[in-house]
């Protein structure tokens, strides 16, 4: 079993989730027939739902597995926004939420059709200004009072501000987790643990013909930013760790993989909530890949809660 926390602690540990909300849609529906129009399939909607998605989804998450998130972030003042708000009140996730009208709350409206996605469709725009910046100072307000905080970057352009905003946690010595986008990870820059998957990783180290290489890679791109650990995301190879004592592998747990959907945030909110009660990254490693590997059996964005990953 490991190393394991009670429900109280983790009752009492505190994450700073900061990043890109978005509304998750889903429209599910019958397919009966082929349109007349063009070649594609009519769906006949009966059902619709709406959920937490993007860095909403990772303080959700915080949330079902028993500790306590606050999430920051900037919405657009507009339908969507006030669904996410619904939403986050509804489940009891603290929020610090700016406001700025030019902004599209964005929106991932997926169409299901006999249990199959047959279409997603994407409702963004990239702001002409920074978002974030009229968040720094809550941001500095928030900080004293978590135990750890989680970038959830989606590369939406809302975390413009990173670099100032690790400096801070830093400073106030809080472990810093970030779920990274891009190619540039100076931006992460004395971050405690990066949690890329493979593709992700990929885009910044280039392919990997061997574990060797692998290795050797990952721990290069490590000591360069000074990350404490880098948790690379392998779905069926399970999780690898990369960190000063080298490398640490646990193998997949997924027992039927329904769905791999909000996978990710399941991991990294797990992995900030046992850093957040003072567990090491390596003791936290196999929790996180046991709540991923729960997480895969389940639809749609979905979480963990303690009675799934401790009993």
């Amino acid at each position: 079993m490991g190393t394991t926390v009670s429900r109280e602690q983790l009752g009492r540990s505190r994450v700073l989730v900061v990043g890109d909300a978005m509304l998750d849609r889903y429209w599910f529906g019958a397919v009966e027939r082929i349109s007349p129009e063009a070649p594609v399939p009519v769906v006949s909607v009966n059902r619709e739902e709406e959920r937490l998605g993007g860095a909403a989804n990772v303080a959700l998450n915080v949330k079902t597995l028993g500790a306590q998130p606050t999430l920051l972030t900037v919405v657009g003042n507009d339908e969507p926004a006030r669904k996410l708000r619904q939403l986050l009140e509804r489940q009891g996730v603290a929020t610090r939420l700016g406001e700025d009208p030019q902004l599209y709350t964005i929106v991932k409206l997926r169409v299901i059709g006999r249990s199959q996605q047959l279409i997603r469709i994407d409702f963004e725009n990239k702001p002409d200004h920074e978002v974030l910046a009229g968040m720094l100072n809550d941001y500095a307000e928030l900080l004293p009072q978590h135990d750890a905080v989680l970038f959830s970057d989606y590369g939406k352009g809302g975390l413009t501000h990173i670099p100032r905003m690790i400096e801070l946690a830093v400073a106030a010595r809080k472990p810093v987790l970030i779920d990274p986008k891009g190619s540039d990870y100076s931006r992460y820059a004395g971050a405690t643990v990066v949690t890329p998957n493979r593709a992700e990783l990929a885009q910044v180290i280039g392919g990997w013909a061997s574990e060797a290489q692998l290795n050797e890679r990952a721990q290069a791109l490590r000591r360069q930013y000074g990350f404490s650990g880098l948790l690379l995301t392998r779905s069926e190879e399970g999780m690898s760790l990369f960190d000063d004592a080298g490398h640490a592998q646990v193998p997949a747990q997924a027992r039927e993989v329904f769905d791999v959907t909000g996978a990710g945030d399941t991991v990294i909110a797990t992995l900030a909530a046992m850093l957040a009660c003072g567990i090491s990254l390596r003791d936290a490693l196999p929790i996180a890949n046991r709540a991923g590997g729960i997480v895969v059996g389940k639809f749609g964005t979905a979480g963990v809660t303690y009675e799934e990953l401790f009993e």
